[in-house]
């Protein structure tokens, strides 16, 4: 079984006027899951709601404490791009599990985001990368030590 933890960040985002305003809402993880007609078995554990830039070295370690006490060994991680390299980070070296942080940089309840495509990937990779811990984003498969966000493009690509 896979287990998804969700922590908040742009997927789970809910925008309320044209100012975009925003809180961080209930994760819509498994509207996407039924959406995608998986035939995977799947467990959502919700961590927190918080946006990524507002995430601590505490939430960090409260994320691998999470992480470490499940008994899964494929893992799923929702989470803000902002900082999504930096937690990436911050789960190294937990020992036997497959760990595969995710987000969007568009709203899950948005019609156009790359929300569902992510996470489909997270899955996909959580299933069939070896033990460590990687970054599924723009349809790619990216190691934390060694990727960054590039704001400008809005998008992640390898540390030059």
């Amino acid at each position: 079984m896979i287990e998804i933890f969700t922590t908040g960040g742009t997927i789970d985002k809910v925008y309320f006027d044209a100012k975009s305003n925003f809180q961080i809402g209930e994760s819509p993880i498994q509207d996407l899951l039924i959406e995608a007609n998986l035939t995977i078995d799947v467990k959502v554990t919700e961590v927190m709601r918080k946006d990524s830039l507002d995430m601590t070295d505490e939430d960090r370690a409260q994320i691998r404490r999470a992480i470490e006490a499940s008994g899964s060994t494929q893992v799923v991680i929702t989470h803000g791009t902002d900082t999504m390299v930096q937690t990436g980070r911050a789960l190294k070296g937990i020992a036997g599990k497959t760990l595969v942080l995710t987000g969007a940089m568009q709203p899950a309840r948005f019609r156009a985001t790359d929300a569902l495509f992510n996470v489909a990937s997270a899955l996909t990779a959580a299933q069939t990368l070896p033990p460590g811990v990687y970054i599924a984003m723009n349809g790619q498969i990216f190691d934390p030590q060694n990727t960054i966000k590039n704001v400008e493009e809005n998008r992640f690509e390898l540390r030059k």
